[in-house]
């Protein structure tokens, strides 16, 4: 029993342990997206497409509608909200992710 236990816990981890990963890296390159639009003082629509592409990149499924991007005077708050159904053949589990940065100007 034991050993069944574990074979099914290690085979959740191999399903879901991709999908995190690519959370990690969208989080990461939406910080840096974040980081360049202060710089840079982009516009919303620059950053919400730079965003966008950055999912495309990470095998996040995420649209134009789920992307939330706030820019005044060089403060910028992105965020998403994106959900991924995991199928572990005997359980359709729903992994909810909610990644979200903000970035101050520096003058």
């Amino acid at each position: 029993m034991f050993t069944l236990i574990l074979l099914s816990l290690i085979y959740a981890g191999f399903k879901v342990v991709p999908y995190m990963v690519n959370e990690y890296e969208f989080q990461d390159g939406i910080q840096e997206i974040a980081r360049y639009a202060s710089a840079m003082r982009q516009d919303t629509g620059k950053v919400r497409e730079a965003v966008l592409k950055e999912a495309q990149k990470d095998d996040v499924p995420i649209s134009t509608e789920d992307i939330k991007v706030e820019g005044t005077s060089g403060n910028y708050q992105i965020s998403a909200d994106y959900s991924v159904t995991v199928d572990l053949k005997v359980y359709q589990w729903t992994l909810n992710f909610h990644p979200s940065v903000s970035n101050k100007a520096l003058f």
